[in-house]
């Protein structure tokens, strides 16, 4: 009995633990299960965003692939037309011509069929041959005159031709001539560009354009003006240049500092000039020689007055210690607009 409820404890034990063991595999396999739902769908949505990002980026290929394929056949197309064009003129031509030298030729094999015919019958018909004969030789100077005609007019064709194609290839090089120009000045301007970008402030690069100082409806007035059909060809031009408006007003802003400057500049040299004049008056005070005493001078003193008159007085501080004055040209050019 003892051993029946031994083996009877083991038993349930054994249970218990394969329970244990059946729930914690459980347990497992739906971590498992789970862990692995998870990386499948994170690899799902990665595949999914790989694929979108590769296919917009294949789009994007195929389009400028497209767009260089277009351009290169419109160039092609655009630089053989004339070509084409001449060919097939010069084409109809030759067919025209190998025509007529082929109907000559066949004209030229019947004749020749003919003189072998009156050759033969001539032992009989002499007189008639000989007057046959003559018919013939004079139907074949005509022939080779105008056999003559035609090679000169062949020739004629082709110098033409060639003149023709002299002259395109000539133009053909001007263009290319004009067009590496153009290419070396865009180069330049792009330098001349970079030169200026390192001399910009720091304004400057933050903000390269000054914002603009129209209200609202003069803007809407000026959109409305431009979106109207032109009459006049220079107007339609200007359409074509609308692209330069922030490039002339960098321009008109560098010339407004440029023109504030100047402004500025001419005021310092008046004042520089007024203020020598004004040294050069208490100079001429303190100092007695013949040519001071000839002009003149603030030392001559009568009943408290000077037979000069001083703008400034002496002690002044500007004729004491000259300074002089400075402005920033930004500073100049805001107060300027």
């Amino acid at each position: 009995e003892s051993m029946v409820n031994q083996n009877k404890k083991e038993c349930d034990e054994l249970m218990d633990v394969m329970f244990a063991m059946e729930q914690e595999f459980n347990e497992r396999e739906s971590d498992v299960r789970h862990e692995f739902q998870s990386v499948r769908d994170e690899i799902k949505n990665r595949n999914l965003e790989e694929k979108h990002a590769l296919r917009i980026q294949l789009e994007g290929t195929v389009e400028d692939l497209w767009k260089q394929f277009e351009e290169a056949r419109t160039n092609y197309t655009q630089a053989t037309a004339d070509r084409k064009t001449a060919f097939e003129n010069l084409k109809a031509k030759d067919e025209k011509s190998a025509e007529e030298i082929e109907q000559q030729m066949r004209k030229l094999q019947r004749l020749t069929d003919q003189i072998s015919y009156l050759k033969a019958k001539m032992a009989s018909t002499a007189k008639e041959s000989d007057e046959r004969n003559k018919t013939l030789k004079e139907e074949r100077e005509s022939i080779l005159v105008h056999f003559q005609e035609l090679k000169t007019q062949m020739g004629k064709l082709r110098d033409a031709d060639r003149a023709r194609l002299t002259t395109l290839t000539v133009q053909s090089n001007n263009s290319v001539k004009e067009l590496d120009r153009i290419k070396a000045k865009g180069q330049h301007i792009l330098k001349i560009a970079e030169m200026c970008r390192k001399l910009e402030a720091e304004e400057e690069k933050v903000l390269p354009f000054y914002p603009s100082s129209l209200t609202v409806e003069e803007e809407d007035d000026i959109a409305a003006a431009m979106a109207e059909p032109s009459v006049e060809k220079l107007a339609d031009m200007l359409h074509d240049y609308t692209s330069l408006d922030n490039f002339w007003k960098r321009y008109n802003k560098v010339l407004l500092e440029k023109l504030a400057i100047d402004k500025e500049k001419g005021k310092l040299v008046a004042e520089n000039q007024r203020l020598k004049a004004i040294l050069k008056q208490y100079l001429d005070g303190v100092s007695v020689n013949d040519e001071i005493l000839s002009k003149a001078n603030p030392l001559f003193v009568v009943n408290s007055h000077s037979n000069i008159p001083m703008s400034v007085p002496v002690m002044d501080s500007r004729v004491a210690k000259p300074t002089i004055t400075t402005i920033d040209a930004t500073q100049a050019a805001k107060h300027i607009i």
